[in-house]
Order: C-alpha cells, then structure tokens, then sequence
C-alpha cells in the first residue's frame, strides 16, 4: 500500500510555474557535513560543523583582511598574451578569452593594497579558478609589482599562495617567474620590510619551489595541499607508499617547512601580530 496517492489524474504544472531549488543553498564538505550556504559565509567559509576551510578566491581573502573591504587594485587590466601560439585541446588564446568571461578575473592573480588593523599592507592573492591558479608572466609580473610597490612606499607584503603550479602554456616564460619573483623578494628582504607567506589550498609547483616558501613567516590554513609534485607522481617515482598524511599543511609544518597553521578566522589578527612583532611595532 502507498502513503501517498493522488486522485486526481492529469495534473500539470506550467514550466514557469514550477519551482527549482536556488544553486548553492547548501554545502556538502568532504566528510559529508552539510552546510547552510549562507551560514558558510558568514562563518568566513569554514564549515562550522567539522572546521573544513572552503577554497575561495581573491575577493573573500581581501574581504577578512582589509578594514571594511576597502582596498585599490594595482595593475587590474593587464592580462596574458599567447606568444608561443600555444594550442592543446583548444588554443591557449581562445582558452584565456573563455576562463576571463567565465571567472570575471583577468588572469590568476590580483594585488591590493589597502589598510589592515589600521596600518597599510599590499596583498598579492591567487585565484584558482583562473587555469587552476597557474603561474604564467602576468602572475609573476603583478607579484614583482606589488613588491615594488611595498618597496617604494616601505608597506609589509602578504603573498597568498593557491596554484597548481607553472602555466604550462607559456612554457619557459612561466618558469622564469621563480626566479623573477625570488629576486624581488630578495630586494625585500634587503628593504628590511616583512613578507608573510600564506600557503592555502592547493599550493603545489612552481609557486612552492619559489616566493610560496620565501616568506619571513611561512603560514598556512588548516589542511591545505602544500607540495611541489602530487602524491601520485612522488609515489610512482620514488616506489614507496607515502605515509599517512602527506603533503598536508599539518605533516608539512611537523617537518619544518611551517611555521605556524592559522585558521581562516585568525588570519587578520595573527597576520597583524606577525608584523607588529617583525617590526617591533606595538601589538594591535
């Protein structure tokens, strides 16, 4: 016997009339957790009910770090260009063409400057929705320039890392940005002025085997993917069975490549402290 039966047949309902579940009401997390989707952003996008930190892009790690969200993006319409005529499944003009309407970013990363706890900082943070966070001669272009511009008007820089390496598109041009990036941060560093690194998820590549592990304090958000090659191919490579754990934030800060795993919802206070304490400034 059914519970439910409908006695009148024929029942229709007219396509404008029906009603469709809004996208991104709910959150499922990894462990299955489900999460009110407005709640999650609420809560910095961290799922309250088993603290898994939500990969977001440019525009919420400028919201929890700049006062009021109040920031100027420097260099904001320069974009990539496809010197190598670079063509795979689909040219790798067409491609850029299609990630910056589909995105709204115009490359894989953006550099912002604005007031943080009351002081100037110049955040440079990557998106991984643009090619997968790839670094190509634009992201290493606007991390020079955002140096530059923390050199020149004596402002901390804060890198916030999230990638999946070099831009395979532009080949050698992408792999010139390790060092590009490596040497800006040494003219840093010869400044005396403070770079903080934030490894958030996924940090892998090229951008690990440069300005992602460079930083005066390297940190990094709970459970992040922080490496140079993936598991799989570290696996197949050397022939062993990893252990348990790998790669993650919390095995890479165990093995001293961390110095501390900040939650998403310290990140500005702690960010901050880091400063004050680097530049024996008075704790905010």
């Amino acid at each position: 016997m059914s519970w439910f039966k409908r006695k009148e047949k024929g029942i229709t309902t007219a396509t404008e009339d029906k009603m469709d579940v809004p996208k991104g009401l709910w959150y499922k997390s990894p462990t299955g957790k489900i999460v009110d989707a407005d709640e999650l952003a609420r809560n910095l996008w961290v799922s309250p009910e088993d603290d898994f930190h939500v990969r977001i892009g440019s525009a919420e790690y400028f919201q929890i770090l700049f006062d009021e969200n109040e920031f100027t993006e420097l260099d904001a319409n320069m974009t990539s260009k496809d010197p190598l005529g670079f063509v795979d499944t689909k040219k790798y003009a067409d491609r850029l063409v299609d990630v910056m309407h589909k995105t709204k970013l115009k490359d894989a990363v953006r550099t912002a400057v604005g007031k943080s706890k009351g002081r100037d900082l110049v955040v440079c943070c990557m998106d991984f929705a643009f090619i997968g966070g790839s670094m190509g001669a634009v992201v290493g272009e606007k991390i020079a320039r955002g140096i530059n511009h923390s050199i020149k008007n004596n402002i901390p820089f804060v890198m916030i890392s999230k990638s999946g390496g070099a831009r395979m598109m532009e080949a050698a041009y992408s792999l010139m940005q390790l060092a590009k990036t490596s040497a800006k941060l040494a003219q840093l560093a010869e400044a005396k002025i403070p770079y903080i690194s934030l490894c958030t998820d996924p940090t892998t590549g090229g951008t690990t085997a440069s300005y992602a592990m460079l930083g005066d304090v390297n940190i990094s958000e709970p459970g992040a993917l922080i490496g140079f090659a993936g598991p799989r191919v570290v696996k197949d490579t050397t022939g062993k069975d990893l252990p348990e754990g790998f790669q993650t934030a919390e095995f890479v800060l165990e093995h001293g490549f961390l110095d501390f795993i900040t939650p998403r919802k310290e990140l500005k206070d702690k960010i901050n402290l880091y400063l004050d304490l680097i530049l024996n400034n008075e704790v905010r």
